[in-house]
Order: C-alpha cells, then sequence, then structure tokens
C-alpha cells in the first residue's frame, strides 16, 4: 500500500509540473499598489506585451503596451473574439485606466486576471 501511495504521489506531483507552468504564471500577481479610484475594480495583465486599443478590436490602433501591471478597470462588454493558442479564446473585453488618470483603452479578458467575464467589472 506505502508503494501505490508514493507512485500517486509522484505521478500526481508529476502532472502538477507539466500542467502548472502557465497557470502559475497566470495567478502570480503582486498586490495592487494604491492609488487608483476606489470605485472601481482593480485587474491585473499577467501577461507580457499585452496591448491596449483604442477599441475591443485587434485592428484598432494600439495605445500602449503592458506588461504584469495594473489597471482600473471601468467596464466590460464583447467584442471581437481573440484567440490565442497558450492560453485560449475570448470575445469579452475590459475598458481600463491607469491608476494616475488616462484616456479609456481596451484590453481583452484573455490577459487579465479573473477569467472569461471578470466579476465585479460591470457591463458597459
Amino acid at each position: 500500500m506505502k508503494r501505490l501511495t508514493r507512485h500517486s504521489v509522484t505521478a500526481l506531483a508529476a502532472a502538477v509540473l507539466a500542467v502548472g507552468g502557465l497557470a502559475t504564471a497566470a495567478q502570480a500577481a503582486p498586490a495592487a499598489p494604491s492609488g487608483g479610484d476606489p470605485t472601481l475594480t482593480d485587474v491585473y495583465i499577467w501577461a507580457t506585451g499585452v496591448n491596449l486599443r483604442q477599441e475591443p478590436t485587434r485592428s484598432s490602433n494600439v495605445l500602449a503596451v503592458r506588461s504584469t501591471y495594473w489597471l482600473d478597470a471601468v467596464c466590460q462588454k464583447r467584442g471581437e473574439h481573440v484567440n490565442d493558442p497558450a492560453v485560449g479564446g475570448n470575445s469579452w473585453w475590459t475598458a481600463v485606466q491607469e491608476f494616475s488618470g488616462s484616456d479609456i483603452a481596451w484590453v481583452n479578458n484573455l490577459y487579465l486576471r479573473g477569467g472569461e467575464k471578470i466579476a465585479g467589472v460591470p457591463d458597459c
């Protein structure tokens, strides 16, 4: 029985290491810095080189590029479907702004911690 348990634990640990690489990167977020709008939900871009766009489409102008970064979320809505082979696909986009204030930009929810549609962020 001890041998079976040891093999099961070893197999489980190997599976976690194999599958957990991307999940760990997506979940590891530093604490949100202070200074954002307290009436808005803070969202975290977990990926690197993420385009913040003028509209919720891949063809609209890029206003900024951010990596592992906190922003204030204004609202979210469906836009152009984005498919990334590494993380999947999503049609939900979030309107964001810098904590210090900025123009509104759009980021696809694929690159925000929180899932397909982010809890606490109202629909536009």
